[in-house]
């Protein structure tokens, strides 16, 4: 029993630090709004999602985060940028883990992931339209957004980044499930049964 302990919190360490070294190799895809950067540091989190269940996803979500706002910080030097980071994550992750355990195969997967994606786009489209963008511009002490330039930026930006990232961190997490569940179902209690 011990050892299993011991053998989930090194594993949700090492998940974290990938997750960590991830999200710092961040990229623009939308050259008019080059503050929204892909990563791919939600795949490691979902690996724990299956390995472990929600709580260790959310675990790798909060400190890649953590560890994210203290070694790059953040422009405003409030970790708003790391929170909306975290919410995102968890808001894909945890829709996958709620279906995930109804089922394991890779259409189940597939559908999992295009949940998450559906709830991370449009609930982050309006928490970025209702907190996260008003907050940048006050810690900021940026101009704040007219009402028609915030909706501009949520529907032209927020929204359609937010499905990319969902898509394409599920092209990228599908054939790492499909190539690692045959050894997961040997080594490791699946979190989706």
């Amino acid at each position: 029993m011990k050892h299993n302990k011991v053998r989930r919190l090194v594993s949700i360490s090492m998940l974290s630090s990938i997750a960590f070294i991830l999200m710092m190799l961040s990229f623009p895809i939308l050259g008019a709004f080059p503050y929204l950067k892909i990563d791919f540091s939600d795949i490691p989190a979902l690996l724990a999602v299956i390995l472990y269940g929600p709580g260790a996803g959310i675990a790798v979500e909060a400190i890649k985060n953590v560890l994210n706002y203290f070694i790059a910080g953040s422009a405003s030097g409030v970790p708003i940028d790391q929170a909306a980071n975290f919410i995102a994550g968890t808001l894909f992750i945890l829709p996958a883990a709620v279906l995930l355990k109804k089922s394991s195969s890779a259409k189940g997967f597939v559908t999992a992931l295009f949940a998450g994606t559906l709830v991370m786009a449009v609930s982050m489209s309006i928490l970025n339209y209702l907190l996260f963008l008003p907050a940048y511009t006050w810690f900021l002490n940026a101009p704040v957004l007219s009402g028609e330039a915030l909706k501009t930026t949520v529907l032209a930006g927020i929204l359609p980044f937010n499905f990319i990232k969902g898509i394409a961190v599920a092209l990228l997490s599908t054939p790492i499930f499909l190539s690692l569940k045959p050894r997961l179902k040997e080594n490791v209690r699946m979190a989706t049964k």
